[in-house]
């Protein structure tokens, strides 16, 4: 049976771009695009998991926003469901810790990254809104 990760990811928002960040040569996944998070710990939130992930991977705090629709994605080797929200600096100077690069970058303009299978219905949902947002639909 395959593993199931849970992770918490973040779409963090800054002056109208977005935050998106290639994974290491060495990590699963390699060079692939994906929004910063990790696996959410037993006995944790969401919301603490993304505190405490960006603090170790990015070096920053973030204030937590809106929760987009979780998405499940079978790998060959594993399944992980995301669990991804929008949040805002709040401090701290993102610092790559973990990730191979970091790029802002306006939003219509992530479909153009080699981003991780999981992450792209993410993206997907999180451009809708952002357009719907635009024209006052929400």
């Amino acid at each position: 049976m395959k593993r199931h990760l849970h992770v918490a990811c973040a779409i963090i928002e800054h002056n109208g771009k977005v935050l998106a960040a290639q994974r290491s040569a060495t990590m699963t996944l390699p060079l692939k695009w994906e929004f910063p998070g990790g696996k959410i710990e037993a006995g944790e939130s969401t919301e603490e998991c993304l505190i405490r992930e960006l603090k170790e991977e990015l070096g920053i705090s973030v204030l937590v926003g809106t929760a987009l629709p979780q998405v499940t994605h079978s790998y060959a080797d594993f399944t992980v469901t995301l669990y991804p929200f929008t949040c805002h600096l709040a401090g701290g100077t993102i610092t790559p810790y973990e990730h191979h690069e970091l790029r802002w970058m306006e939003p219509q303009f992530m479909p153009e990254l080699d981003w991780a299978d999981a992450d792209l219905p993410v993206i997907h949902e999180y451009m809708c809104r952002t357009v719907a947002t635009a024209h006052g639909s929400l």
